[in-house]
Parts: structure tokens; C-alpha cells; sequence
């Protein structure tokens, strides 16, 4: 396998950079879904959280 001829493909061919750059994007994608994941598992206490009024509001008219 010429690795030096894979090199020369991916950076001066145009299939090459659309490759290259498809790969990035996609590494990206992968990145952030798996962070999303985690943070998401991290700061799970809003799911079963209701609309509970006690708390303060701009637009409640007893708190202007």
C-alpha cells in the first residue's frame, strides 16, 4: 500500500478533499452525540420536573 500516493490523493484530488472533509464532518457528528449523551445522563433532574408557580418570574405581576 503507498501511503504517499493516498496522501497525494486525499489533498490535491478533489474527490479527495470532499472525502477528507466527509470524514471530519462525520467524526464531528460522532463527537457530539456522544457528548450530548453524556451530559444529558449527567443533568437528568429536569425530566420529571413540573410547573410549579413557587418560583420567581419576570412576567408574574407580584414580582415587578
Amino acid at each position: 500500500m503507498d501511503i504517499a500516493g493516498i496522501f497525494t490523493w486525499l489533498f490535491s484530488s478533489r474527490e479527495g478533499v470532499f472525502v477528507l472533509l466527509a470524514v471530519i464532518l462525520v467524526g464531528f457528528l460522532i463527537a457530539a452525540l456522544l457528548l450530548e449523551h453524556k451530559t444529558r445522563k449527567d443533568f437528568d433532574r429536569y425530566d420529571d420536573e413540573t410547573d410549579d408557580e413557587s418560583g420567581w418570574s419576570l412576567f408574574d405581576d407580584d414580582n415587578k
